[in-house]
Parts: structure tokens; sequence; C-alpha cells
């Protein structure tokens, strides 16, 4: 089973995956997606987070604000987008933000 998944990889190369929540959908075909990452911090080790805002291209406009969604690296698709959605991993309760 090993050999199977090792395969896959090779054919599509090694590609780094994110998970994170949708905080963005107002683009066409795109979404931002923010990344949590916890790490120690280098000198007082109290783990610490940290986020990314990474944009994501959505080809059907599938994922909404407040998804959990996961994300794979992919070449240049514009200025800001080297991601790409492969799955919505959670929906939304459907909470809407309020217009400003």
């Amino acid at each position: 089973m090993a050999e199977e998944t090792n395969t896959v990889q090779t054919a599509r190369g090694y590609r780094k995956e994110r998970v994170g929540k949708v905080i963005s959908n107002k683009m066409a075909k795109t979404i931002v997606v923010q990344v949590e990452r916890r790490y120690p911090h280098p000198r007082f080790r109290k783990v610490v987070t940290g986020y990314k805002k990474l944009y994501a291209h959505d080809e059907k406009s599938e994922a909404k604000v407040g998804d959990r969604v996961r994300i794979q690296e992919t070449r240049p698709l514009s200025k800001l987008k080297r991601w790409r959605l492969v799955e919505v991993v959670e929906r939304s309760a459907g909470a809407v933000p309020a217009a400003a």
C-alpha cells in the first residue's frame, strides 16, 4: 500500500498541503485561507501561534467563508496565487459575516 501512495506522489511531485479556514471568497475563483502554525518561541520556548494568509484557486467556487479546507501547492497562477483547493474538509455552521 505504501508503494501505491508513493507512485501517486512521484507522478504529481511532492507538493505541500495545508489545512486552514476560509476568511474570504469575494474574488472570482479565488479564496483566501488562513493557515495556523504553532511553534515554540526560539528564546522563551513558549508555544506561539502564527498565522499566514494564502490565496488559493477555487475553480467551482465551492468554499464559503468559515469552511475548513485542504489546499495544495501548485504552479504560480497569478501574482499572489500559488495554491489550489483540494477539498472542503468541514462546512461552516452558516454564520454570515456582518457587512461593513
